[in-house]
C-alpha cells in the first residue's frame, strides 16, 4: 500500500512530538532528583558534606594516578657505568669537592624551605619564582633539574624528597603555556637523567607523559614545532620578538637527544621521527655561507634574518649534532657530517682573534661579523674538544680551539670586579673580553663557561682548568651566596654587586653539576659511556644493539 506525502508528514511531526515530551519528561525528573539530592545534603553538616567531597577527590586521584602508573613496555637499559664514585685521592682536590657539595646542599635546602613546588627561589625575598618559559603553574623546576646533581653527589635523602613531590605533586594537565625548549632540556632531560641513574619507573612515567603534552607543538605545515605550545589545549606560538614569526635554530634543533631517548624507551617512533623530519628539512635548505640562520618560518619553511650565532639563539643546535653521532655509538654518521661542515663554516666566518691574541666567535648579523661574544657561546670550548676525536684528521686542531676559547672564556671572568664572567662581551680596539653596555655586565650563575673548563680537563688534565674552576667557585661562594640561598648579580665589574634575587634551576643542574664533576675523578660518568644533554643532564650512549639509529624495528 501507497502512503501519501501528508501521512509521512503527520506521522514524523508525531513523533518528533514524542519524542520533545520524552525529553521534558527526563529533565523535569533529573531536576527533580537534583532536588531531593540538594535537600538531602542541607540536612547534612558541614564536617560530613567535606568528607563526602574529600572521598570524591580522592577516588579521582586515585584513578589518575592508576592511568598515570600504566607501565611502558619493557625496555633493557644499556649497561651503566660510573653513575657514583669519582673520590679524588689528592686531599685539596677533595676538600674542593666537598665544598661544592655543601654549596649544592645549600641551594637545595633553602628552596625546600623558601621555594618548594615553585618552579625556582627568589633566595632573598625567600620565596617562590618563575618565569614566563614554564608557564602560570608551579611545576617545580628546580626539584626535577636538580635530581640527577643530588644522585650523582650521593644526597640521596634530597633525591627521594625530590622524587616524592614528583610522584604527588607533578601534573602536567595544567592550562599553561610553556617553551617547548625548555620544558624538553629540563624537564623531559631531568627525568630521563633521573631515570637511568635510579631506575625509578616514576620518571620514565612523568617524561614520556610530559613528551605527549609536547607532540601538539610539531602541527605546523613544515613540521617545525612552534616555540610555545599550551600543554592543556596544545596550542602553539611562536615567541612575538622573533624576526616574522619564526622558530629559534637552538630551540628546534635542541630536541633530538630526548626525543631519540624517548623512542627507545616507548617503543613509539613518533618522537625519533619528529626530530628527524626536522634535520632532513635542514638539509634540503640553502645555507649562507655554509652558517644556519638562527630564525625559521615554521609556516613557510623559508628562513628569518640572516643571523647566525654560536651563543643565544643558535649554540645548542651544534651541540646535539655532535651529541647525536656520540650517542648513537658514534654511527649516526649523517649527525657527525652536518656537525663538522658547520664547525668549518664557524671557523672561517666567525672565529677570529683579537689584537691581544685572544680567539673569540663573533656574531654574523646584517651581513657584518659582530666583535662580540656571549657567556652562552663559552660552551664552545668543551664542544670543540669533545668533537675534537673523529673529526676528519683535524683532532690536534680542535682540542687547541678548545683551549684557545677556555682561555678567553676565562679572560672574561677574570677582567672583572668579582672574577665573574658577564652576559657578553667586546672585541673592539683596546676593549677585549670585556662587557661595554651596562645590560650586558650581569652574571645569572651561568654555567657555560665552568662546562667547557670541565671538558678539557677531561681531555688534557692540564691542572690550569681545576685553578680556574676553583676561582670560579670561590667568586661564586663570596658574591652570589645570600642568606636564602644563591642568586645572580647585576654587574660584575663593581665590588660591591646588586643582586637580581634568583636562584636559576640551571644553577643546580648545571654550573654545581660541572664543578662537581671537575674535582671528581674520570670514572664518575665517563664521557665514552654517557653524553650530557644541553642542561647537563647525563643520557647513557645507546650502544649499536640497542639504538634507534641502527635500525631497531621499533623505530623502523
Amino acid at each position: 500500500m501507497n502512503v501519501l506525502p501528508t501521512e509521512n508528514s503527520s506521522r514524523e511531526k508525531r513523533e518528533i512530538r514524542e519524542e520533545e515530551e520524552r525529553l521534558r519528561n527526563k529533565i523535569r525528573a533529573d531536576h527533580e532528583k537534583a532536588l531531593e539530592e540538594a535537600k538531602e545534603k542541607l540536612k547534612k553538616s558541614r564536617e560530613e558534606i567535606r568528607a563526602e567531597i574529600q572521598t570524591e577527590k580522592n577516588k579521582v586521584a586515585q584513578d589518575m594516578k592508576t592511568k598515570e602508573k600504566k607501565p611502558l613496555p619493557p625496555v633493557s637499559i644499556p649497561k651503566l657505568i660510573g653513575i657514583s664514585g669519582g673520590d679524588p685521592e689528592d686531599t685539596d682536590i677533595r676538600k674542593k669537592r666537598e665544598k661544592i657539595k655543601e654549596m649544592m646542599k645549600y641551594a637545595w635546602d633553602n628552596y625546600r624551605l623558601y621555594g618548594w613546588g615553585h618552579n625556582e627561589l627568589r633566595p632573598i625575598a625567600k620565596k617562590g619564582h618563575s618565569t614566563n618559559i614554564f608557564g602560570s603553574s608551579q611545576m617545580g623546576a628546580t626539584i626535577v633539574d636538580a635530581l640527577d646533581t643530588l644522585y650523582i653527589m650521593g644526597l640521596h635523602d634530597e633525591f627521594r624528597d625530590g622524587q616524592k613531590w614528583i610522584e604527588d605533586n607533578l601534573d602536567f594537565s595544567v592550562n599553561s603555556e610553556v617553551s617547548v625548549f625548555e620544558v624538553n632540556i629540563r624537564f623531559i632531560g631531568g627525568l630521563l637523567a633521573a631515570y637511568y641513574l635510579s631506575e625509578e619507573e616514576i620518571f620514565k612515567i612523568k617524561a614520556v607523559q610530559l613528551a605527549e603534552k609536547l607532540l601538539p607543538a610539531f602541527n605546523t605545515p613544515t613540521g617545525i614545532p612552534w616555540a610555545m605550545v599550551n600543554l592543556k589545549s596544545g596550542v602553539g606560538r611562536n615567541w612575538g620578538w622573533a624576526s616574522a614569526g619564526s622558530s629559534i635554530l637552538a630551540e628546534f634543533g635542541t630536541l633530538h637527544m630526548e626525543f631519540v631517548h624517548l623512542s627507545y624507551l616507548t617503543g613509539d617512533p613518533v618522537y625519533y621521527k619528529k626530530v628527524m623530519h626536522i634535520r632532513k628539512l635542514l638539509q634540503k635548505m640553502d645555507r649562507p655561507n655554509g652558517l644556519y640562520p638562527n630564525y625559521l618560518n615554521p609556516r613557510t619553511g623559508r628562513w628569518g634574518q640572516y643571523h647566525t650565532s654560536v651563543g643565544g639563539l643558535g649554540d645548542s643546535f651544534y651541540e646535539y649534532l655532535l651529541k647525536a653521532w656520540l650517542m648513537s655509538d658514534k654511527t649516526d654518521h649523517e649527525a657527525r657530517r652536518m656537525y663538522d661542515d658547520a664547525i668549518e663554516a664557524i671557523e672561517k666566518h666567525l672565529i677570529k682573534k683579537s689584537r691581544g691574541g685572544l680567539t673569540f666567535i663573533g656574531e654574523w648579523k646584517n651581513g657584518h661579523l659582530e666583535k662580540k661574544m656571549g657567556h652562552l657561546a663559552c660552551f664552545a670550548g668543551g664542544m670543540f674538544a669533545l668533537g675534537a676525536d673523529g673529526s676528519r684528521d683535524k683532532a690536534g686542531h680542535y682540542l687547541e680551539l678548545g683551549a684557545e676559547i677556555a682561555r678567553t672564556c676565562h679572560e672574561s671572568y677574570d677582567r672583572t670586579a668579582l672574577k665573574l664572567g658577564p652576559e657578553s662581551f667586546k672585541f673592539d680596539g683596546a676593549v677585549e673580553a670585556v662587557a661595554v653596555r651596562q645590560a650586558e655586565k650581569y652574571y645569572i650563575l651561568r654555567p657555560e663557561v665552568i662546562e667547557t673548563y670541565w671538558y678539557l680537563w677531561r681531555f688534557t688534565h692540564d691542572p690550569r682548568y681545576r685553578q680556574w674552576g676553583w676561582e670560579a667557585t670561590l667568586a661564586i661562594e663570596k658574591y652570589c651566596r645570600v642568606s636564602g640561598g644563591f642568586s645572580g648579580v647585576k654587574d660584575v665589574y663593581s665590588s660591591t654587586p646588586a643582586h637580581d634575587d634568583v636562584q636559576q634551576s640551571f644553577f643546580l643542574a648545571e654550573t654545581l653539576k660541572y664543578l662537581y664533576l671537575l674535582f671528581s675523578g674520570d670514572d664518575l660518568l665517563p664521557l665514552d659511556h654517557w653524553v650530557f644533554n644541553t642542561e647537563a643532564h647525563p643520557l647513557p650512549v645507546l650502544h649499536l644493539a640497542n639504538t634507534t639509529l641502527s635500525g631497531n624495528p621499533a623505530v623502523r
